[in-house]
This record gives structure tokens, sequence and C-alpha cells, in this order.
């Protein structure tokens, strides 16, 4: 059996913890044929990314429709809860969108606040677009509303929600374009897979003249004449008198720097600044530099900090890409002197595919209207293009997995996370020790459990939920791999220590030392106790049997999770993890009501959503299972006769018998604590009363001895 036990838990931990293909879609190719029937056919998923082509019977020709994707596998931007918002997003093959359709989302102000109703509204504003137009995101009463041409589209945004959608963009845009490299010939004759790398190993110390000839610095003037060139034939010519009147003076001057590369952003910008942006940037992403003066300024009068520029376009291989204004306000370092009134620096987020190897095509586009009543709209673009010297960025890799930014984005959280996880185990591995003082030991877990509320609970969002474990269950039955998980990497590191926990200690560890609701309802019950509230203490039997109940829950969910997806949905509200943890109670009032209502009834039935409905509980209760040891040191009297850590046991994990039940246990320690306690331990006391006794001699053996 123990042989068993040792061949089957590392398979259990390397089949959740690894996974197959690192994909986090919720659709397959059956799932796809029902959202597109006939005429319309779904071909095999192809090989570069994780997309569907959409064939079209054309008379005797099959004709490619499109293709089909979800954002989640290719552009995981987190939203406010953390968890990336997924969106079923289909292209022709020029790159225009078909449809956008939200699969899942978590979005705060979208599940209660104002409902998907209005997110729905806003992702249909792409069906007809172009990934060849810059698509801005703006207010919901924008002048103007949409205001699409040629090269730009506006979409109108949601009130209340301008930086949930601006993330959703974000994430469409870079998904459709990693599929347009791959599959549509955007990317040239290039591996769209692979990047290049900005060296951020490499500084040199460089004043501005050093840096302008070097070219990491690239200057822009362009006169009055030459913007009356471009409108030269059209209906736009002459429409500016200033620039007929003076045409050798300056209509704009611009300095353009890429900012993230350390020889130039440490050089251009005070330490203050540069600190500030190296804070504002995910790992993958780059920052550019933008400084101007002139007539043509480029935040315009309407430009709103924090959000896209109108005025300026990058583009790189014909494709757009969105700069969003880091709002920092950057200020130049001393002894760099620029004749600029302006400067912005602006984000492109590394899911977005730029390449540093190859040039950036930008484009300032100018505006002239014609007529007074239905004024026409004449456009032309100033166009330049700007190459990092190829000494500042590696040759191009292939693309690392998606996740790989989300580990390196959290690593202090992990590191810190690992550091306090590798304390607790050398702690419970030394238990004897650590229980020695009673007093000082409970001050202790008290100091634990405050930081599993606060840092592992709302600083890192590491609630373990059955979530995770219903998740996995639905991509294991529609034939996908586990590597979703990695997208979430507080919640993978802990459940990779619970997994190894529960091989040693059972189900314990994580539900009395690292749960977060689990350590809140803990501070509740000592709050009602300090009260002194009353405190129910159920009969055995229906303790017992109210035990069952969560095995029961857990039973349902499993089986919706595999049958009724949607009813699964339902189902998992029974934790209140999600509203009193990710969404900080941050939610419609019948969720708060619930949440807030368990934890109140902790005050008088100790952690009693644990003990009797917690699903999560119940399923490591069923692998705790597995557990090698049985840790809990016991002696001969326990439970014959003693039943003091019996009649102590919040939990009623001991029975009469002194028999530890380690699927109901939750590694307080406080049986430990009288096992080794002089003062509490029965068996103990006793000892030392037999230590103290003081054997009676007869009279007469002691006369006898003396003579």
């Amino acid at each position: 059996m123990n042989l068993l036990r040792w061949l089957i838990c590392p398979v259990v931990c390397l089949a959740l913890l690894c996974g197959l293909p690192a994909q986090a879609g919720v659709l397959d190719k059956a799932a796809l044929a029902q959202r597109f029937p006939p005429p319309l056919t779904v071909g095999d998923k192809v090989a570069e990314v994780p997309a569907w082509p959409l064939f079209k019977q054309n008379g005797t020709m099959t004709e490619l429709v499109g293709y089909a994707f979800e954002s989640i596998d290719l552009a995981p931007v987190p939203g406010f809860a953390g968890v990336p918002v997924n969106l079923l997003v289909v292209i022709d093959p020029k790159g225009t969108f078909l449809e956008v359709a939200v699969l899942s989302q978590h979005e705060p102000v979208f599940l209660e606040g104002l409902g998907e109703a209005p997110l729905r509204q806003f992702v249909s504003q792409y069906r007809g677009l172009s990934l060849g137009q810059n698509i801005d995101v703006g207010g919901a009463h924008s002048p103007g509303g949409a205001g699409n041409d040629a090269g730009r589209a506006h979409l109108d945004g949601v009130s209340k929600a301008t930086a949930s959608v601006r993330i959703i963009n974000q994430s469409i845009l870079s998904a459709a374009l990693k599929v347009a490299r791959a599959r549509l010939g955007f990317a040239g004759d290039r591996d769209p897979g692979r990047l290049a790398r900005i060296r951020s190993d490499l500084f040199r110390p460089m004043p501005l003249p050093q840096l302008l000839d070097a070219g990491l610095v690239h200057h822009v003037r362009v006169l009055n004449r030459d913007v009356e060139r471009l409108f030269a034939g059209s209906e736009g010519a002459g429409l500016d008198p200033e620039a007929l009147a003076q045409p050798g003076a300056v209509f704009a001057d611009l300095y353009l720097a890429w900012a993230s590369v350390p020889t130039v952003g440490r050089n251009l910008l005070a330490p203050r600044s540069w600190d500030r942006l190296q804070g504002r940037l995910e790992p993958g992403d780059h920052a550019l530099l933008v400084m101007s003066a002139g007539p043509y300024a480029i935040a315009g009068d309407d430009f709103v900090r924090g959000s896209v520029p109108r005025r300026i376009v990058l583009r790189q291989d014909r494709l757009p890409f969105e700069m969003r204004d880091l709002d920092i306000e950057p200020r130049l370092a001393d002894g760099v002197r620029l004749p600029v009134t302006e400067l912005l620096a602006l984000r492109v987020i590394g899911q977005a595919g730029l390449d540093p190897a190859r040039a950036l095509d930008f484009a300032l586009p100018v505006v002239r209207s014609k007529g007074i009543v239905y004024p026409e709209r004449i456009v032309r673009e100033i166009r330049f293009s700007y190459r990092l010297p190829q000494d500042y960025w590696s040759a191009p890799q292939a693309a690392a997995p998606s996740w790989q930014a989300s580990w390196q984005a959290h690593g202090l959280q992990l590191a810190l996370l690992g550091g306090a996880l590798a304390l607790l185990a050398l702690a419970l591995l030394a238990q004897r020790r650590l229980v020695a003082h009673a007093r000082r030991f409970a001050w202790l877990r008290r100091g634990w459990l405050l930081f599993t509320v606060v840092g592992i609970g709302y600083a890192f969002q590491g609630q373990l939920s059955i979530v995770n474990l219903t998740g996995a269950l639905q991509a294991l039955r529609a034939g996908r791999g586990l590597g979703f998980l990695l997208f979430d990497p507080m919640t993978v590191a802990l459940w990779g220590f619970v997994l190894v926990s529960l091989l040693i200690w059972g189900r314990g560890t994580f539900c009395g030392w690292l749960c977060p609701f689990g350590a809140l309802q803990e501070f509740v019950a000592e709050a009602g106790r300090l009260l002194r509230l009353p405190q129910a203490r159920l009969g055995r039997r229906l303790d017992a049997y109210l035990k069952r109940i969560k095995y029961g829950v857990l039973a349902a969910i499993l089986l919706a999770a595999l049958f009724a997806p949607a009813q699964a949905d339902r189902l998992v509200e029974i934790e209140p993890f999600k509203t009193a943890i990710t969404l900080n109670f941050v939610r419609a009032w019948p969720y708060v009501a619930y949440a807030a209502g368990l934890l109140a009834l902790s005050a008088f039935v100790y952690k009693g959503f644990c003990r009797y409905l917690c699903p999560l509980g119940a399923g490591l209760a069923v692998l705790g299972r597995l557990r090698l040891l049985d840790w809990i040191p016991r002696r001969a009297e326990c439970g014959t006769p003693c039943q003091t850590c019996r009649h102590r046991c919040g939990y009623g994990a001991i029975a009469a018998t002194g028999k530890v039940d380690y699927g109901e246990c939750f590694q307080c320690l406080e049986c430990v604590v009288i096992h080794e306690s002089d003062a509490q331990c029965a068996p103990r006391i006793l000892a030392r009363k037999r230590r103290r006794t003081i054997a009676i001699v007869p009279l007469g053996a002691t006369t006898d001895r003396r003579t």
C-alpha cells in the first residue's frame, strides 16, 4: 500500500502542475462548429498559432473565410480581477474583424455593476474594422461617435469602465496581430515567432549629441512647405493660410527615442523619471519617448493622460501598434537641453509583438477640412522611420511562452511567497519545538494568519478555489492541457506547495494555514470568544452528519462541471472566496450578504463553512487520503482514559478513542501544544506528580538503619 502511494502521488502532482500544451481556451473544433454552422466548416487547428480556419464552399472551390481564435490563448492581458477576459475573435484573410464575442470575463464592473450588456455592445463595434487601422477607444459620448476613416477607427467606450475596455482592446488587437503575422502574411518574410530582445544589460553614458549621432535619438523637423506639398493636387491644397504666408516656418519639430533601452532612457531622463518608467513597464513592454515643439502638438488640446495620442501613429510590417501614455510626466536629465514644449512617454505592451530589430514606421496625420456645414476632411501623413542600432538588441529568438511574462511580472511576489512557504514548512516539520511555549505559539499563529489574509489573500490574490479543480476537469474532458494554470503563477505556486503538503500532513496545511477566507473566519471566531458570544457545540452525531454535506456539494459541482458547465458556474458560488477575497466585497449585495453572513456565523459556530460546506476542503480531504504520515503525536493514554484533546478540538477531529480524523484536521496544532505541555496534558501532569511523591518508610526500618 505504501509503495502504491509513492507511485500515485508524484503522478497526481505532475499531472496537475505540468499539464499538456500551455493554452487557456475553452473551445474545441466541435464547439466552434456549433457556433459556425453550414455553409461554413471548421478546419483543424493550425500549427503556428492556436487558431482554427473557417471555410466556405464556393461552387467547386473551398474558400478560406477567416480564422477563429480565443484572445486568452494569444494575449492573456490580466484585468482588474487579475484574470484575463476571454473573447472569441474572427478575422478574414485581409485582417478585417468578422466577429468579436465575449466567452468569459471577471471584470467587477461588468459582473454586477453595469452588467455584461455594455461589454457585449462594446465588442460588437469591431465588426468591419481592419487591423490596418489605428483603433482607438474613447469615452461613451466622444464627439463624432465612431468617426472611422481609412487609417483610424474610433470605438465608443463604456462609461465607468474606461480602463477595463482599454485592456480588452489591447487583448483583442494583440491576439489578432499574432494570427495575422502567422497566417495572413503580415510579417513579410520573417518568422513571426522570433523577436529580438532589448539588451537591458547594456548601458553606455552618452551626452545628447552623441545619442543623436548614434541614431539612438531621432530628430525630425517638418516645415510648412513640406506639409503643403503633401496636399498638392488635392482638395486640401492652400487651405492653411499660415503655411502659405510662412512656408519656411517650422510645422513640427520632433525628437523620438526608445526610452526603455537603458542607454537611451538613463541618459535622457532624470533618475526619478527613469525609475517611474521602469516601474510602469511589465516584462516585454516597450517605452517610446516623444518630445516635440512647433504648432503640431502630439498631445493636442483634447488629449487625456493615460490615453492613446491620436496625432502620432506607429506601424511595423504595415500593422499599427497602440502606444498608450504612461502618465508619468517625464522630465529630462540635468544637462539635456532640447527645444521642446511637450514630452510623452508611450508604452507598447509586450503581447503586441513589436520587434526591436526592425524599423519603426511613424506617421503624423495632418487633417484639413473644406466646407462649413458638412466639411470634407482631407488627411495626409508625414511619415518617417526610426531604427534602433544593432548593438542595443539581441538576435531574434523564438517567442517565449505567453505565460512566462506573468511569472516574470510576479517575480518579487513569488520570491516572498516562496520564502514564506519554506518558513512554514520548516516550522511544521519542527512542530514540537514550535509549540514548546504555548503563549508564544498562539501569537506566532495569529501573525501567520494575518499574513495569510493580507499577503496571500488581498496582496497576492492567492486564494485557491474549487474553480481551479473544475477548470482543470473541464480542460481534460475537452482534450486540452492544464497549461492554462501557468497564467496564474501565485495559484500554481500555492497548489504546488499544497499538493506536497497533502502527501505529508494531509488537508490541514492549506485549510489551517494558507486559506485567506479560513483565516478570516478564525479571527472572527476569536473576536466572538473575546466578546463572550455563545459558542455552539454540536453533538457528535449531528456534527458528523453535517460534515458529510461538503462531500455532496463537491460531487454536485464536479458532475456539473463535466455535464452542465453553466450550472457549475452557479454552483461554485457556494464558495464566498471570490466575493470576500478576490473582489474585496465589491459585488452585488446578495453575494456580499452571503459572504458576510458566513463570517458572522463563525463567531458562534467555529469555522462552520470550512467544516460543513467547503467543496475545496472536501476535495483536499479526499486527496489527503494519500497522506504518508500520521504526524500528530499520541500516547497510550490518549482516549483511554484522557479526553482533553478531544474536548478542546474545535474541529471535532479527534474521536473518543483518541484517534485523529486527518480528513477533518486543520493542523491548528492545539492538540500538539497540549501533548507537549506539563500543565495541560493529563498523562504528563500525573507523571510529574508521581515524580514528586515521597516514599513512606516504616519507623523500625529507620531505627535499624541508624544502628
